[in-house]
C-alpha cells in the first residue's frame, strides 16, 4: 500500500477534483475564478497537469459528486421535512385525546402520508448523485417527491382545516427548500404559487367583503414575506456555491501543486529522505533509495535505517544531526558500503554528500522533529566539476593544437632535411631525437583535434558484444596474449544482442586505452584482465574493463580523466580524456568504479551506453 505519508508539507497522495461550475447549472468543470486566481500557488491556474509516475492513478468516475454542504443542507431539510409531519400528527392527537376534540380525520389521512413521503426519502438508499446534480441542484423527480409532495400535502391542510386554523406558516419549509436547492426561476416559481394559493385561500373562505378584503390584506402580507424568504435565501445558497466552487478551484490548485512537486522531487538527482529521530524513514525519493542501495519495493513506504548494517554511517550521521540541532551548510561526507547491482559482484564504497533541514510536524503535539536529508554522489560531484573544467580546457587545447600543427610540420620537414646532410653519429642520434619528439607531439595534435568541439557524431548501429569480442581478439594478438583458457584476458560479451549507436573506430580507441592501461598495471595472471558486456535497466548497455592490481590511489582517482594528467613519465595523459570525450559524443559515459577489498578485480572502468531500438529493417539486416 503506498505511502500516505508522502511528504505531508507538500500534500503527496491526493487525488484531483472537479471544480464546480460557478452558475450550478451543469456538472461540467470551469475555470477557476478570482476567488481561485489569488490563491497562493507558484504556478499560474494550471489546467491540466500529466504526470506519468511510476505507479499508475487510480480510476475515477466520469461522475462528479455533488458539492457537500449542499448534500447536508438536502439531509437537514429531509429530516425536519419529517419532524414537522410528526409534530402535526401529535398536536392533533393532543387536541384529540386532551381537549375533546372531534378528530379530523383528513388532516390526519394527509399528515400521515406526508410524514410516510418524508421517511422514504430519508432511507431510500440513493447514491449523492441520484438526488442532485452536480451543481447542487435537486433532480426533478426528488424535487417533486418532497418539495411537490409538501406543497400538496399544506394545500390540502390548508383548505381542510378552514379558517380557523393558519396553516400558511408551513409553506415556509418547501419555499426554504426550493430556494436553497432549485434554480432561480423555479425557485421563484414555487414562491409565486405559494402566494397565489394563499391569496386563493383567503378569497375562498370570505364571505363577505370587509372579511375578503382583511383576508386578502392578510395574505399579501403572508405572500409578501414568503417572496422576501425566497429571494434572500436563493442569495445565501448562490453566496455558499460559489464558496464551495472557489474552495474546490483552491483545492485543485493545492493538489496539482502537489503533484508537480511530487514529480520534480521524483525526478531529481539528488537524493531527498524524510527521517525522524528514530532513524525511521518516512518518506524518500527513487534516487535517494538508488544512492543508499535500497530496495526499490520500499519506494512508497516507510523504513528503518537500522535493516541494514551497511547503512551505519548514515545513521550515526543522522543521530550526530540531532544531537547538534544543526548541520554544516555546505554537508558532510560519508561513505556507504552498497551492494552491487550484480549478484557475482563485490559491494563497492560510495562516497555521499549528506547535508540535513529540520522541521517540525504541524499535527504532532509533542513537536517531534522531522529531518529533511539531501544526499549527493560525491562522485557525481567531482565528475561534474571536472566536466566544466574539461569543457573549457578542451576549447584552449584544440586552439593550440591548430596553432602548434603548422610549426611543427616545418620543423619535421626542416628536421628530415638537414638529416639528409649529417654524417656525423652524435648529430644523427639528435636528429633522430628531434623526430622522434615531433612525432610524438603530432600524436598529441591529432588527439586533441578528435576531440575538439564541432566533430561529427553520426555512426552506425553496431552489435556491441560481437564488436568488443573482434576487438578484444585483435588486440590480445597485437598484445601476445595466448588464446586459451590461462590467458591473461578474459572476455564476457554474452549471448543476447545489444544494439548501440557507436562509431567501430572510436570503440577501438576507447577499449584498446582501456585494455592498455588493465594489462600494464595488472598482474599478467590468467584472467587479470576482465572484459564483460552485460544489459542494464533502463535501456543501458555496460562494458567493464577490470584488472586486479593495485588498486587506484584515493588523491589520484579525481584527476584520472584530466587531460594531461599521467603516472607515467613517458605518458602524455590524454588516453582517458579522449576516452571520456568520445563516449559523450555518442551519449555514453565512462567512469571508475573500484571495489571494496576482498575482490580480485578492484580497478573497474565502466563505459554505459544507451541502447538502440532496432527497427523492422536494422533488425533483419
Amino acid at each position: 500500500m503506498r505511502d500516505e505519508n508522502w511528504f505531508t508539507t507538500l500534500g503527496f497522495g491526493l487525488e484531483r477534483t472537479q471544480p464546480m461550475s460557478l452558475d450550478r447549472g451543469d456538472a461540467r468543470p470551469s475555470v477557476p475564478g478570482p476567488a481561485a486566481a489569488a490563491a497562493p500557488s507558484p504556478v499560474a491556474a494550471p489546467q491540466a497537469v500529466p504526470v506519468n509516475g511510476p505507479s499508475p492513478p487510480p480510476h475515477r468516475s466520469s461522475r462528479v459528486d455533488p458539492p457537500a454542504s449542499f448534500q447536508r443542507i438536502f439531509r437537514a431539510f429531509t429530516i425536519a421535512r419529517a419532524l414537522l409531519g410528526v409534530l402535526l400528527l401529535g398536536i392533533q392527537g393532543l387536541v384529540v385525546a386532551y381537549l375533546s376534540g372531534r378528530p379530523v380525520w383528513a388532516s390526519l389521512l394527509v399528515c400521515g402520508v406526508q410524514v410516510l413521503a418524508s421517511l422514504a426519502v430519508l432511507v431510500w438508499p440513493v447514491a449523492p448523485t441520484g438526488h442532485m446534480a452536480a451543481s447542487g441542484h435537486l433532480r426533478n423527480r426528488w424535487a417533486l417527491a418532497t418539495i411537490g409532495v409538501d406543497l400538496l400535502a399544506f394545500t390540502l391542510l390548508l383548505f381542510a382545516s378552514g379558517p380557523a386554523v393558519n396553516v400558511a406558516a408551513l409553506y415556509m419549509l418547501p419555499v426554504l427548500m426550493a430556494a436553497t436547492l432549485m434554480p432561480r426561476h423555479q425557485a421563484y416559481g414555487v414562491a409565486s404559487g405559494v402566494v397565489l394559493l394563499l391569496l386563493g385561500e383567503a378569497w375562498w373562505g370570505a364571505s363577505s367583503a370587509d372579511e375578503l378584503a382583511a383576508a386578502l390584506m392578510q395574505a399579501g402580507i403572508a405572500g409578501g414575506g414568503v417572496l422576501t424568504i425566497a429571494m434572500l435565501a436563493g442569495q445565501l445558497s448562490d453566496r455558499l456555491a460559489r464558496q464551495e466552487m472557489a474552495a474546490r478551484s483552491t483545492l485543485e490548485i493545492a493538489r496539482q501543486q502537489a503533484r508537480l512537486n511530487r514529480l520534480m522531487i521524483e525526478e531529481m538527482q539528488d537524493g531527498v529522505m524524510v527521517a525522524d529521530r528514530e532513524g525511521r524513514v518516512q518518506a524518500a525519493n527513487p534516487a535517494a533509495l538508488q544512492l543508499i542501495g535500497a530496495p526499490k519495493a520500499r519506494r512508497f513506504m516507510p523504513f528503518d535505517l537500522h535493516h541494514l548494517p551497511a547503512w551505519a554511517p548514515l545513521r550515526e550521521a543522522l543521530a550526530r544531526g540531532y544531537a547538534r540541532g544543526v548541520w554544516p551548510e555546505g554537508g558532510q561526507e560519508i561513505s556507504l558500503r552498497v551492494a552491487s547491482s550484480s549478484a557475482d559482484s563485490p559491494a563497492e564504497e560510495r562516497p555521499l554528500r549528506v547535508r540535513m533541514r529540520f522541521t517540525r510536524r504541524r499535527d504532532a503535539r509533542s513537536g517531534e522533529a522531522l529531518c529533511v536529508l539531501f544526499l549527493e554522489d560525491v562522485r557525481t560531484l567531482r565528475a561534474r566539476a571536472r566536466q566544466e573544467k574539461l569543457a573549457a580546457m578542451g576549447r584552449v587545447s584544440a586552439g593550440i593544437a591548430h596553432e602548434i600543427r603548422n610549426p611543427l610540420a616545418a620543423i619535421a620537414q626542416a628536421n628530415a632535411l638537414l638529416a639528409e646532410d649529417l654524417t656525423d653519429p652524435g648529430q644523427q642520434r639528435l636528429s633522430r631525437m628531434v623526430a622522434d619528439n615531433v612525432e610524438r607531439l603530432q600524436r598529441i595534435v591529432d588527439d586533441v583535434a578528435e576531440v575538439s568541439p564541432g566533430a561529427s557524431s553520426d555512426a552506425p548501429v553496431i552489435e556491441l558484444g560481437a564488436e568488443v569480442g573482434r576487438l578484444c581478439a585483435d588486440w590480445a594478438r597485437t598484445a601476445g596474449l595466448s588464446n586459451d583458457d590461462r590467458s591473461t584476458l578474459f572476455v564476457d560479451t554474452g549471448d543476447e544482442p545489444l544494439p548501440v549507436r557507436f562509431d567501430p573506430e572510436h570503440l577501438r580507441r576507447v577499449l584498446v586505452n582501456l585494455l592498455d592501461n588493465a594489462l600494464r598495471h595488472g598482474s599478467h595472471q590468467p584472467h587479470a584482465v576482465w572484459v564483460r558486456v552485460a544489459a542494464r535497466a533502463q535501456a543501458r548497455i555496460e562494458l567493464s574493463v577490470a584488472s586486479d592490481g593495485e588498486v587506484i590511489a584515493p588523491d589520484v582517482e579525481p584527476h584520472l580523466f584530466e587531460p594531461f594528467f599521467s603516472t607515467r613519465s613517458r605518458g602524455t595523459g590524454l588516453g582517458l580524456y579522449i576516452c571520456r570525450e568520445l563516449c559523450a559524443r555518442y551519449g555514453a559515459s565512462i567512469d571508475f568504479r573500484p571495489r571494496g577489498p576482498g575482490a580480485r578485480h578492484r580497478n573497474v572502468f565502466l563505459v554505459a551506453m544507451p541502447c538502440v531500438t532496432l527497427s523492422l529493417a536494422e533488425s533483419t539486416a
